[in-house]
């Protein structure tokens, strides 16, 4: 199903960071030619810096999704295909110290890069990534579906729903007669090696651990869905194609998630990574009352019923995978993009989507 990017332009918007890094390796892989469009990776090391990305792309552009007029400029001048917008500020608790910033990037930001597409006659597909956060969060137990309302209690869940209304409302308005064919991608908890972003589960589990320091979490009761980053990424993959082949019924919104198992409390998580590391120690320190979600999941019957589309690894098989990459990265004279792209490959042979 994904042959459909062999020699398709593709765009990357935050292609600089952990899952843009991976989806860059991964259209390459399928042939694709691809231009990203980011900032510097905000964290050292970083997967895109570590693996040389940049130079593996065809076309690799440092600016901000806020600059209106090179991003137009970028875009008309490499013609894409179909457009993956990732670039957000996607931290939680950052959105509470910088909301403008949170606001600005993750709604504006947003609108200046549809915009920018519609501009460009080349574009007829469009991926927009926002988050599960774009709930309005109820602490249910039911996993949400894409007709649930939208909301959000902190800055940065609500600039994704934001988002998700932006582009529900773009799509209305200018983009019913000629223009692309746009669809939203919900997903979150993402996990996988080459992620070092600050106040996520698994990179301070892997900080800690390769700084002898015990693992501190700050709420271990709070339950999400944990899937690896090549899960959701391939749901992206696969509903672009169906937009590059213009059927019109795949321009929505979709949620990407993991099946019920995997839906494991904070304190479960941490337990396996130390397990897979045979190293750590946990402990609980609450450093702050920031509101943070009890209780997160999604309901993927659409993903699986209209795309296709199910998860291929368990949240304990995610953990591995994600541990041995890391365990790869610290070794020495480890050929990390050659490790990075093995990973994909054992995915690919997982896959389990229904092909028909």
């Amino acid at each position: 199903m994904l042959k459909i990017y062999k020699n398709k332009k593709v765009f990357i918007t935050g292609h600089t960071g952990f899952k843009g890094s991976w989806l860059s390796l991964w259209l390459k892989k399928l042939g694709a030619s691809v231009c990203g469009y980011s900032l510097e990776p905000d964290t050292k090391p970083s997967m895109f810096a570590a693996l040389d990305i940049k130079n593996r792309l065809d076309k690799s552009i440092t600016g901000n999704i806020l600059d209106k007029d090179l991003l137009e400029k970028t875009i008309n001048e490499f013609k894409p295909d179909i457009v993956f917008h990732l670039a957000a500020q996607p931290l939680v608790r950052r959105s509470y110290k910088e909301p403008f910033l949170t606001y600005n990037t993750n709604v504006i930001g947003t609108l200046n890069v549809l915009e920018a597409a519609k501009k460009c006659e080349s574009v007829t597909a469009f991926v927009n990534i926002t988050t599960d956060k774009c709930y309005e969060n109820k602490n249910q137990n039911e996993g949400y579906k894409e007709t649930d309302a939208l909301g959000g209690y902190d800055m940065y869940s609500s600039s994704k729903a934001c988002a998700e209304i932006l582009s529900s409302s773009f799509r209305r308005s200018f983009l019913n007669e000629n223009g692309y064919l746009l669809a939203t991608a919900r997903a979150g908890n993402v996990i996988g090696g080459g992620d070092w972003a600050e106040d996520r589960l698994i990179p301070d589990c892997i900080r800690s651990i390769k700084n002898g320091k015990k693992i501190e979490i700050r709420n271990p009761y709070a339950t999400r869905p944990w899937q690896h980053v090549l899960e959701p990424l391939s749901g992206y993959l696969l509903l672009g194609s169906k937009l590059l082949e213009n059927k019109q019924e795949y321009a929505s919104s979709f949620n990407f998630g993991p099946e019920e198992e995997s839906v494991h409390s904070v304190y479960d998580v941490v337990n396996k990574v130390i397990q897979s590391y045979k190293k750590g120690e946990v402990v609980v320190n609450r450093k702050d009352n920031l509101h943070e979600a009890n209780l997160l999941s999604l309901n993927i019957d659409k993903a699986k019923e209209v795309l296709g589309w199910y998860p291929a690894y368990n949240y304990k098989k995610a953990i591995e995978e994600t541990v041995n990459w890391y365990k790869k990265f610290y070794e020495n004279n480890q050929d990390m993009y050659k490790y990075s792209i093995s990973q994909i490959e054992e995915y690919e042979a997982n896959i389990k989507w229904n092909k028909n």
